[in-house]
């Protein structure tokens, strides 16, 4: 069963639209600015983030709806709004039972919880909204989507850090493989700058005060992002007889546990990861040209994803094209991949591998082709998305020109 990407949307700190993004992640523009979402950036020791810009949540939703929707929720309405008009669906009749709504988030409503929290505990509150709990739950976003869209297939949430999207590309393509539905709406969404968060990844010191600098010797950790992205999966033939433009296709997926530690990274789990996708989609490790790696710039990511690449593609890791789009739109947790994912198919169809930003010096345990500072013409037809989690939870997709 062959499966073809046929729409896609993006919010991110690089702007509200795919176009914006491809633009911005192809001329190397950086989404990072100061906190602005947080009053209390001076109590902070990190004060940079990816946060979506400029952001006003009055100007895409009504205010009964903001009851219901944590920003989180907002920015996957968003991104499937227009990546189901860039299908052209309407799932209406049949099409809404043979659809699903598979979407990741890392943490789901982090804004409600920190807002309630201070209600509770800092200004004495004896209630809260009604519709607290519906608002945070991690699978309000798709939930919110099925909603919107009248789609009536299986849908859920799956939460595995900064696996999540790329986990539910995974099992969307699993259950279009399997026949149960025709179309998939998938990808994820995460909004988590919030003091409570901030704090909890500054205690475990791998974000930037900074920047990000995957791969670069004096990297100095991650920066936190937010948004979402959207894509559309349908079997090809399902595509095909609706004439539906194709911008990729699918080839496999690999998973695999490290069952090691919960924050330590694994080469051997995620070179496992690897080698599954290359099998599951049929290629040799020569097939391959580019990766879009995990590439967090951390200390300790950068050099265990580099070796585990290199366990996989041996001498053919020399001719890959590598390099980390966080380095642009920061680290999106939940929502990585599906942005990624974007990344990797305006890749395939332009034929432009984006850089990995802000590289000032080689480190000589990450000893690969980073596209370095700038944009590379370059030919791709086979590319990976890596995505490496917290908890050792791996998830490797394979993406084809079509």
């Amino acid at each position: 069963m062959r499966i073809v990407i046929t729409g896609m949307g993006a919010v991110s700190s690089l702007g509200y639209d795919v176009d914006s993004f491809i633009k911005g992640i192809q001329t190397g523009q950086s989404g990072f600015s100061t906190i602005q979402q947080i009053p209390e950036i001076e109590l902070l020791k990190v004060k940079i983030a990816a946060e979506v810009p400029d952001y006003d949540e009055t100007a895409h939703f009504e205010k009964k709806q903001l009851a219901l929707y944590d920003r989180f929720t907002q920015f996957q309405l968003l991104s499937a709004r227009q990546a189901i008009k860039d299908a052209g669906l309407d799932f209406k009749g049949e099409l809404a039972e043979r659809s699903s709504v598979i979407m990741g988030t890392g943490i789901g409503g982090q804004t409600t919880q920190e807002q309630n929290y201070k209600r509770l505990f800092a200004e004495g509150a004896k209630r809260l909204p009604p519709l607290t709990v519906p608002k945070l739950i991690p699978n309000a976003a798709a939930s919110h989507v099925t909603m919107e869209f009248g789609i009536k297939g299986p849908s859920f949430s799956i939460a595995s850090a900064c696996a999540s999207s790329a986990h539910s590309l995974a099992q969307s393509c699993m259950m279009l493989r399997s026949g149960i539905i025709d179309v998939a709406v998938t990808g994820g969404s995460e909004a988590c700058i919030t003091y409570g968060t901030v704090k909890g990844w500054e205690a475990l010191r791998v974000t930037s005060k900074t920047t990000c600098r995957p791969f670069s010797k004096d990297r100095s950790g991650m920066i936190l992002g937010e948004g979402s992205g959207t894509i559309i999966l349908e079997t090809l033939q399902h595509a095909q007889a609706r004439g539906a433009k194709i911008y990729a296709e699918v080839l496999g997926f690999g998973m695999s546990s490290d069952a090691g530690n919960i924050v330590q990274p694994s080469m051997d789990g995620a070179a496992r990861a690897m080698k599954a996708a290359l099998k599951d989609a049929q290629l040799a490790i020569d097939d391959v040209q580019y990766i879009n790696a995990h590439g967090t710039g951390t200390p300790q990511n950068d050099p265990t994803e580099t070796a585990a690449i290199r366990e996989v593609f041996g001498a053919h890791a020399d001719q890959l094209a590598v390099s980390s789009t966080k380095s642009m739109h920061g680290h999106a947790l939940g929502a990585a991949a599906a942005l990624e994912t974007i990344a990797i198919v305006s890749a395939l169809q332009d034929q432009i591998a984006p850089p990995t930003m802000n590289y000032n010096e080689v480190d000589p345990e990450c000893d690969l082709d980073y596209v370095v500072n700038k944009a590379r013409p370059m030919e791709i037809n086979i590319a990976l998305n890596n995505s490496f989690a917290f908890g050792g939870l791996n998830a490797v997709t394979v993406f084809k020109r079509f």
